[in-house]
């Protein structure tokens, strides 16, 4: 069975991915093929066309069409819960009422339009929408190979109307226990403060996660963002998540907070150089949602967590590093598995997966997130000479040994080999790498190459062989979706990958999953003793990850990096 999931209906991060008899063989994000970040307002009509002749088939040889977005009726307490929590802006709660599925046929069609203008066959391909939280749930459940009874976390802005969901599998079915509406969601009250910090939606909360260690939550009180009580949370749409009349609008740009908030807290930050007060809002902004996502955790889930100790998230809060290990470090959280493209492009996994378990197939367990395309070393040779800027290359037999010998030299090097990553982390095999015992390497390509805020921190790539006493934490970490406390005898010897509060946010690299680069932190390892790397996004602000040989080339040129690596090419300057 061959099914396609496609996901765009929330507006940003459009993917496709396919699955045939229940192997996730492709996945892939629009943007990195459009060069347009996030492919706001866009449809996957180029990562559907690769994901399906990577895999040789045709669209008449697909079975379903998974969409990770549906209707909701009048009967469910979501569009009622929505019209009475925006009563103040009474076209948005007749709306919810009288036309509560509008998006949703306006998706349906998007949907539609895009199957036939690829040659689908409408009368013979079922279109299947999936809820946009069980989409996220099954991303998480049914790839996270547990097989015992599992907590299911989803957090993010919202889907239809949900913005939040609690639930559990068993057996391989998905059963929901709690489920929160718009405009009572964290991931919509982080994105809001985001904004007020001067950072964009969807890209920002990256950035406020990584600010907050600088600063003091004590200083400010941002409790009265947020109505908690035992079981349950209510926004405060004075200040946040508001619509309509209610928002602060300034040079014609409209935002998801309101000037009562800036009347509070002061003018919203602008520019990249102030700091006070806002690392502390910062800071409380983060401590609110640890708070309280973990006691809601222990209210809906503790009973399940306590039983079996394994515990799944998606949705976009799910890649909040820090809250996640916060999570993990809960007495009776044994394994947190955190889908990788936690975020929207990662319902395109769920909504396909959960289609072909609810047709008996099998879901296999996820080993490795290299599912977009990849290319020869032959293709980057022709990249290359095609090229405008006429790069200068040599084909090495011993590239690795090369590239390690840069990075212990202090250079950083962008590595480019393999499958492209799906989701928002480059893991090894689109990434610029420097040596983390290296003083002022991560000064260096923040300020060089990367062009972005002086205290966002970089991550390291761990060799298996030495995670566990680096990270004093035997749990599993392929994808940078966690940080741990850095043993303190290594703080000294890769200072660059240590955050402000003594962090990392650390992929440990398997040599069965990435062999390349595994051998390549191990020739590093020989020549300075510590089996890390320094690894980022190969990609310059504001832009996408590469996909091509020819993103790879363009952002090298557009930026003061001295080396690439394009499979066994080494691609220097003058």
């Amino acid at each position: 069975m061959k099914i396609l999931g496609i996901s765009g209906a929330v507006s940003h991060d459009p993917s496709a991915a396919l699955y045939i008899d229940g192997k996730l063989v492709a996945a892939a994000e629009e943007e990195r093929f459009t060069r347009d970040k996030h492919a706001k307002g866009q449809f996957p009509y180029e990562a559907t066309k690769w994901c399906l002749e990577f895999a040789g088939v045709s669209p008449k040889d697909i079975n379903h069409v998974a969409f990770p977005y549906s209707s909701i009726g009048l009967d469910s307490p979501a569009r009622w819960h929505y019209a009475k929590r925006y009563w103040y802006a009474p076209d948005r709660a007749l709306d919810a009422l009288l036309n509560g599925n509008r998006r949703f046929r306006k998706n349906q069609k998007r949907a539609l339009q895009l199957m036939d203008d690829l040659g689908f066959d409408l009368a013979k391909t079922p279109f299947v929408p999936v809820e946009h939280h069980l989409a996220h749930a099954s991303s998480a459940y049914h790839l996270s190979g547990f097989e015992e009874k599992t907590a299911i976390l989803g957090i993010d802005g919202k889907g239809e109307y949900a913005t939040t969901f609690f639930g559990y599998g068993e057996n391989g079915v998905i059963h929901k226990i709690k489920e929160f509406y718009d405009p009572d969601s964290l991931g919509g009250l982080y994105a809001a403060l985001t904004q007020f910090l001067g950072f964009d939606m969807f890209d920002g909360e990256f950035k406020v996660m990584g600010m907050a260690p600088y600063g003091d939550p004590s200083r400010y009180d941002l409790s009265p963002l947020l109505k908690t009580k035992p079981g349950g949370f209510e926004v405060n749409t004075q200040f946040v998540n508001t619509v309509g009349l209610r928002r602060y609008k300034k040079s014609g740009k409209s935002y998801y907070f309101s000037p009562k908030l800036v009347n509070w807290l002061g003018d919203k930050r602008e520019g990249d150089s102030i700091d006070e007060p806002y690392i502390h809002y910062a800071a409380s902004l983060q401590q609110l949602l640890e708070k309280t996502t973990l006691d809601l955790i222990d209210y809906y889930l503790g009973d399940i967590l306590r039983e079996t100790g394994k515990l799944c998230f998606a949705g976009g809060v799910a890649l909040n590093v820090k809250l996640n290990q916060k999570i993990i470090q809960l007495p009776y959280v044994k394994e947190l598995f955190v889908q990788p493209a936690a975020n929207d492009s990662g319902t395109a996994i769920g909504a396909a997966s959960y289609v072909a378990k609810s047709h008996g197939q099998p879901v296999e367990k996820m080993q490795h997130v290299y599912l977009g395309p990849k290319y020869t070393t032959e293709e980057c040779i022709a990249a290359c000479e095609a090229h405008p800027q006429k790069p200068q290359f040599q084909r090495l037999d011993n590239i690795i040994q090369r590239g390690a010998e840069l990075l212990s030299e202090g250079h950083p090097v962008a590595w480019f080999q393999g499958r492209m990553e799906f989701g928002p982390r480059a893991l090894g095999c689109r990434s610029i790498l420097g040596d983390p015992s290296q003083k002022g390497i991560a000064e260096r390509i923040n300020e060089q190459i990367k062009f972005r805020e002086r205290w966002r921190p970089f991550c390291p790539s761990i060799l298996d062989t030495v995670a566990t006493e680096i990270l004093q934490s035997d749990h599993p970490s392929p994808y940078m979706t966690f940080t741990f406390e850095v043993a303190e005898h290594w703080k000294s010897r890769i200072p660059e990958v240590v955050h402000e509060d003594g962090t990392a946010r650390a992929q440990i690299v398997t040599e069965d999953t990435n062999p390349r680069y595994y051998q390549l932190i191990s020739e590093l390892e020989k020549r300075t003793g510590n089996g890390v790397v320094l690894n980022t996004s190969m990609n310059r602000r504001g832009e996408p990850m590469v996909c091509s040989p020819e993103d790879a080339l363009n952002m090298f040129f557009g930026c003061d990096l001295h080396y690439l690596i394009l499979e066994d090419l080494l691609v220097t300057k003058s």
